[in-house]
């Protein structure tokens, strides 16, 4: 297996991202969860853009990416891993947890740190959500992810197969955690136990502080519980709860250079209730 992923690689990511993307959006045409108030496809036109955009972007100017880093630490045998003896599947399975843990502090960090929250209110900006949503980043927030991503590999000496799982899980946790769709409330209270559901990650995005400072999780539901960060709904509700940033409920987030500039610019009012 390892060979055929580590052979595969571009294949299996784009396949993994286009083919979620398009059952998504099926399921949010047939089942929504919330009632659309913007233009989707051009919202989709402009969240959609940012992630090509932040591909190329890591293409030109990045030299190595997380792959490239595991690959160089496991040749060096530098990091965690490569000073302890572990079967390979075990080791694939704690890489996995813990990156998931650095993610989680990561998302914890942009919340908090002033200079950090001007980039990733780009994400929260959005005025709906939906699958479309989990590849709406500013392209300076993606270069310090791959950074802190870069360091995390490296420190960790974590598998290259390791890592490209990871990324291909992370990919499609992001769109399915931050869908438009309805799942059974017995479906989703299970699945939370475990998992982040859209329901759960929903109210991360909520106007109010308190609610967006919530929920940091992208795939397991255990860090929120863990460190005292999980909030089970938003007070408003899912269907009347306002999503995005307080000041900015319109439709200019749904522009594409509206939203590059959206870091540079001063801030007017209160982002969050």
């Amino acid at each position: 297996m390892e060979t055929f992923i580590l052979a595969h690689e571009p294949a299996l990511r784009l396949t993994g991202f286009l083919g979620l993307l398009c059952v998504m959006g099926l399921w949010e045409w047939m089942l929504p969860r919330r009632t659309r108030h913007y233009s989707q496809a051009k919202r989709w036109l402009t969240n959609l853009g940012l992630s090509i955009f932040n591909s190329l972007l890591l293409r030109f100017l990045v030299p190595v990416l997380a792959v490239g880093a595991a690959s160089w630490a496991v040749g060096q045998s530098f990091g965690l891993f490569n000073l302890v003896a572990l079967p390979p599947v075990l080791e694939w399975v704690l890489a996995f947890l813990l990156l998931d843990l650095i993610i989680y502090g990561q998302h914890v960090l942009f919340h908090h740190v002033p200079l950090f929250w001007r980039l990733h209110k780009v994400h929260h900006a959005d005025p709906e959500i939906d699958t479309s949503t989990g590849v709406r980043f500013h392209p300076v927030e993606i270069l310090l992810s791959m950074g802190i991503k870069l360091i995390a590999v490296t420190a960790l000496g974590a598998a290259p197969v390791a890592v490209i799982l990871f990324e291909i899980v992370l990919n499609a946790t992001s769109l399915f955690n931050h869908g438009n769709v309805r799942l059974a409330p017995r479906a989703d209270q299970w699945i939370r136990r475990l998992f982040v559901t859209p329901d759960m990650h929903r109210v991360h995005h909520s106007v109010h502080t308190h609610e967006t400072n919530s929920n940091f999780g992208f795939n397991f539901a255990i860090w929120d519980r863990l460190f005292g960060t999980y909030r089970a709904a938003p007070q408003d509700g899912h269907l009347d709860m306002k999503i995005g940033l307080q000041a900015h409920q319109n439709g200019a987030p749904t522009r594409f250079f509206w939203s590059l500039g959206l870091p540079f610019a001063a801030s007017r009012g209160k982002e969050h209730a």
